[in-house]
């Protein structure tokens, strides 16, 4: 019995039934392996995700959804005067509490009042069956989703009507914010407060036979919208103020000197004289008179 026991506890013994029952004396790791793929074999995967059948997508999305036209037609170079009207403060507007009910309300008011003041402003006689107007319609009015984009062309347009349209725009500015904003202020939530206007004369290029234009002029009057602090403001090129512009205009603008992003370095622009007084000091410093830009240019 004793031997017996010893046997049974003997590591000697047990090893070597171990080595028959697993000869390498290792653990056995089954490892599942993926079967390679075959090039130019595409995997399709379940998917949640919108699904459209190909011909619908050509039909959803393509070049037709910017309504230019057909833009293979050539285009044509026209002489234009661009404004580009920036509702201030738009944007905060659209993120006010209902907003989808105040934008369309607003946007109704607004684009009818701005039409509006357009064609009295452009009307020489109204006999209230025939307008004769002292300049044409523009050729282009574009919304640009915070403003409006309006392009004349110049073919027929003289010096003293290109100084007359500046007036009108500048009556369009004022009129907003005394006439127009105090009304629409009864009626919509928090109104934008002010209406900003760039304008600038140049060349433009027709796409899609006249669907749209392009041109140095319209992003010169973008920027010009822009102007920090003021809300009006054109280039002295183009429009012969001080021959032209009638002098109860007149007296409402000053020429500056300024360096425009996009446009060019001392660009001479007119603003209006009481927005241009009540800039801070920091901010006139961007401004130059006649006499700073002429000593600037000498100096270099």
């Amino acid at each position: 019995m004793r031997n017996n026991l010893v046997k049974r506890i003997n590591p000697a013994v047990n090893n070597k039934l171990l080595r028959h029952v697993n000869p390498a004396g290792k653990k056995r790791i089954i490892r599942r392996t993926v079967p390679a793929r075959q090039p130019n074999v595409i995997v399709h995967k379940q998917s949640n995700g919108i699904k459209f059948r190909n011909s619908e997508v050509a039909n959803k999305f393509n070049p037709a959804m910017l309504d230019l036209g057909n833009l293979n037609t050539p285009c044509e170079e026209k002489g234009a005067i661009a404004a580009v009207f920036d509702i201030t403060d738009f944007t905060k507007f659209c993120n006010q509490v209902d907003a989808y009910l105040e934008i369309p309300r607003f946007l109704n008011y607004f684009l009818k009042w701005f039409f509006d003041c357009i064609v009295q402003g452009l009307t020489e006689e109204d006999d209230g069956e025939k307008s004769t107007f002292w300049a044409d319609l523009p050729m282009l009015v574009k919304f640009l989703g915070d403003g409006l984009l309006i392009v004349w062309n110049t073919q027929r347009v003289a010096a003293d009507q290109a100084c007359r349209l500046v007036a009108t725009l500048y009556n369009i500015c004022r009129a907003y914010s005394n006439d127009f904003y105090p009304q629409i202020n009864t009626v919509v939530n928090k109104p934008p407060g002010i209406l900003r206007c760039g304008i600038a004369r140049g060349r433009v290029f027709s796409i899609g036979n006249g669907r749209d234009y392009v041109g140095h002029c319209i992003n010169n009057a973008s920027r010009l919208s822009h102007m920090d602090g003021l809300t009006f403001a054109f280039p002295h090129r183009g429009f012969q103020v001080r021959e032209y512009l009638p002098e109860k205009y007149a007296k409402f603008f000053v020429q500056k000197y300024v360096d425009i992003k996009g446009v060019g370095e001392n660009e001479m622009v007119w603003v209006v004289r009481e927005e241009f007084e009540r800039l801070p000091e920091e901010k006139k410093k961007q401004y130059r008179t006649v006499d700073a830009a002429a000593e600037m240019i000498e100096l270099q």
